[in-house]
């Protein structure tokens, strides 16, 4: 078992080779110890290398509609107007600070999402 940090792509790939090969390893093993290691190790480099962004704020509104059943006439009562709803499902008008905490409450979306550019 040759356990080295993981700095390269070539390292990353070399690293789910191995994986594979030991994936079925059983606890308490030596290659079950290097398995949880190397688990380790592989996320460690994907979160820093590979991260995934936020979406899309109007994109995560849509999604969270259609996953609450909702409308644009249940939007509208979050934001205020379905004018105002409508502008917002075509990105044609911006998120209001105001508008970010209502649909953080109503619809459970992260401000963290709501705030990002679009």
């Amino acid at each position: 078992m040759t356990i080295k940090p993981i700095k390269t792509r070539k390292d990353h790939q070399q690293a789910l080779e191995r994986l594979e090969v030991i994936f079925d390893a059983k606890k308490g093993t030596p290659q079950g110890h290097e398995l949880e290691v190397l688990g380790i190790l592989i996320d460690k480099y994907e979160s820093e290398h590979d991260s995934i962004g936020f979406p899309d704020p109007v994109e995560a509104i849509k999604f969270r509609m259609e996953q609450l059943g909702y409308n644009q006439s249940d939007l509208a009562k979050v934001v205020g107007l379905k004018s105002r709803a409508s502008e917002i499902l075509n990105k044609k008008r911006k998120l209001s600070l105001e508008m970010i905490r209502q649909l953080h409450d109503t619809l459970n979306i992260p401000t963290d999402v709501l705030i990002q550019p679009y």
